[in-house]
């Protein structure tokens, strides 16, 4: 291949590399976070104050000299803050509400442990680029699942019952005084769990084709206290059990699905006649111009190497991507046979659809 030569502009040229340096610092910088999560260096800086590298690495076990640079490094980035005149480095309160607290609403280390992982299946990635064939979500490092929760649950703990249930007509009040509930597609059962310990007089069933999630969903529910009232098993979402269920919630998974359609009508096929699906999707505009932003390169990135390739593993292999727009998602729901379908709701990462039979 010739690549012809074209008149270069020195500007644009400096300005694309200067991008191209931070996008390197931001990718090394993915796994020293991941380090600094599992090592419990940022939540010993939160809980300390100014601290040397010495006193760091005293405080959490790790060798000095590797602490010596991973400091640096996260200084560099911002993510901590370096005095020169003590030689000390801090972890400022904000950086700590997102990077130290796992029941924040902006914890941000699930990101990071997710984006680590897919690293590690970058060979599947190349095949898969080669051959158009898939990568199933059971495929992956098993490092993304959890990270995938992590990810997610602080967005859930601090939406779900607080804004997104009660936008939906007449569910909360469901809900409060005893419903039936099926969440497909619910992986390690964050969602399923938050919505147990917020209404006490439902029940609920999570599902999820992947057997060791579902094992980890159990684990969870146990430890959360809520097994009473919720139960977890192993099903693809055409084929999970019960019918006449009140709500059935698919939170980000649809658009990862083979068949969206064939799963939406098997949603319409269990809902009670007065039911209702809360269809949770990250969030994007309609048009590709209007996801060029951080919050779409981060969706277009985990749709490139997630979600597409889960789909297209799968019969149909729709790939409908993280990306799909309001009218992609309609189509799916019409095609399967509900007739209302609305954005109830939003925020800066997920849309949440209202749909009815």
């Amino acid at each position: 291949m010739t690549i012809q030569a074209a008149p270069i502009d020195e500007a644009k040229l400096n300005e694309f590399m200067g991008k191209a340096v931070v996008d390197a610092g931001a990718a090394m910088s993915a796994i020293l976070v991941d380090i600094g999560d599992k090592l419990g260096l940022y939540k010993a800086m939160a809980a300390s104050g100014p601290v040397t590298p010495a006193e760091l690495a005293l405080a959490t076990g790790t060798a000095e000299r590797y602490i010596r640079e991973w400091l640096p490094s996260q200084a560099a980035g911002g993510y901590v803050i370096y005095d020169p005149a003590t030689r000390r480095y801090e972890l400022p309160p904000e950086q700590a509400l997102a990077l130290a607290q796992e029941d924040s609403p902006v914890f941000l280390p699930g990101l990071f442990q997710l984006i680590a992982s897919t690293y590690r299946d970058e060979p599947k990635f190349l095949e898969a680029f080669r051959s158009g064939a898939g990568v199933g979500w059971h495929e992956h490092d098993r490092e993304l699942f959890q990270g995938t929760e992590r990810f997610f649950r602080p967005g859930y703990n601090a939406n779900l019952v607080s804004s997104w249930i009660p936008a939906l007509d007449g569910v909360e009040a469901k809900l409060l005084s005893g419903a039936r509930v099926a969440d497909v597609g619910c992986g390690h059962g964050a969602s399923t769990i938050i919505m147990a310990q917020a209404y006490p007089n439902s029940t609920f069933v999570g599902s999820d084709y992947h057997p060791a999630s579902i094992e980890a969903a159990r684990e969870k529910a146990r430890a959360a206290r809520v097994s009473d009232r919720v139960r977890f098993e192993v099903a693809p979402a055409k084929a999970y059990s019960g019918t006449g269920y009140d709500l059935v919630t698919c939170f980000d998974c649809l658009h990862d699905m083979g068949d969206p359609e064939g799963a939406a009508a098997h949603v319409l096929q269990s809902l009670a006649p007065d039911g209702t699906w809360m269809l949770v999707e990250p969030y994007a505009n309609d048009r590709v111009e209007e996801n060029l932003n951080p919050v779409g390169r981060v969706f277009y990135g985990a749709s490139t190497l997630i979600c597409t390739p889960n789909s297209l593993s799968q019969e149909v292999g729709l790939a409908l991507g993280a990306q799909a727009s309001d009218s992609q998602l309609r189509e799916v729901v019409l095609n399967a046979g509900f007739s209302r379908f609305r954005r109830a709701t939003e925020t800066p990462f997920n849309r949440v659809f209202e749909v009815r039979p």
